[in-house]
């Protein structure tokens, strides 16, 4: 059950379009700054910079500052860990 409550702020980051979206943008470039993920979508550049701190915050994002400068990029690795183990677990208990 742990890895369930886990695994929460990831399925919640990810059911949002938007934050679909934005990460869609991110695996296409090695990294990216909020204006060129606003120019890519219909959402205001807070909006965007909502969603990259909501993905932040579940490990999905980095950042990485070059002077004045925030680029974003996918850091999949934990999360995905994660995730596997989740699907690992399931797999173990229900088949």
């Amino acid at each position: 059950m742990a890895l369930f409550r886990n695994s929460i702020p990831i399925f919640q980051a990810l059911s949002d379009p938007a934050r679909q979206d934005i990460i869609m943008i991110l695996s296409q470039h090695e990294q990216v700054n909020v204006n060129d993920i606003t120019n890519q979508l219909t959402l205001s550049r807070p909006a965007v910079s909502h969603h990259l701190k909501i993905l932040r915050d579940t490990g999905l994002v980095s950042l990485t500052k070059v002077g004045t400068q925030r680029y974003y990029y996918l850091s999949l690795d934990d999360s995905v860990a994660k995730l596997k183990s989740l699907l690992n677990k399931i797999e173990d208990t229900c088949l």
